[in-house]
């Protein structure tokens, strides 16, 4: 039985791959926070803008939960998932590295290579998808004089 291609065990009691997603997180969280920003904007912002600006408020005000929030309210509004068991600014006040790790994860559960960003994973959608179609069949022209 082949593995799943998203990389996640079948099993949920199975062991799930290493990540280093946290141990970055915990030292760096404007890393993590640009690429998740940069999917839930859909690449109209990149991952290096995101993070300067999450880096601008923790320094400036040491409250970039607040803005963090936001992007998890808007992510839970693409993929239609519940505000549980606490809401998105009590979840990123009490814990902010937890929850960007949590979005992360939710976003390489939904398919998405964190590290391609978004124009790569669009990219390879579409590799994917053009695969995917048979290819026509060539067109043979008759004689020209």
């Amino acid at each position: 039985m082949a593995a799943p291609a998203n990389n996640f065990p079948q099993n949920p009691c199975e062991p799930k791959p290493h990540s280093t997603i946290g141990c970055l997180t915990c030292w760096c969280p404007c890393i993590t926070f640009g690429r998740i920003a940069e999917m839930v904007d859909r690449g109209s912002t990149s991952c290096g803008v995101s993070g300067a600006i999450y880096l601008a408020i923790l320094c400036v005000t040491g409250c970039s939960c607040l803005y963090s929030c936001f992007y998890r309210t808007r992510m839970r509004g693409q993929f239609l998932l519940k505000e549980r068991p606490l809401s998105d600014c009590c979840t990123h006040c009490l814990c902010e590295q937890c929850a960007l790790c949590q979005e992360y994860r939710e976003l390489q559960h939904q398919g998405f290579d964190m590290s391609f960003g978004w124009h790569g994973n669009v990219e390879r959608q579409r590799r994917i998808a053009n695969a995917a179609q048979p290819m026509p069949p060539p067109i043979v022209q008759g004689m020209i004089r």
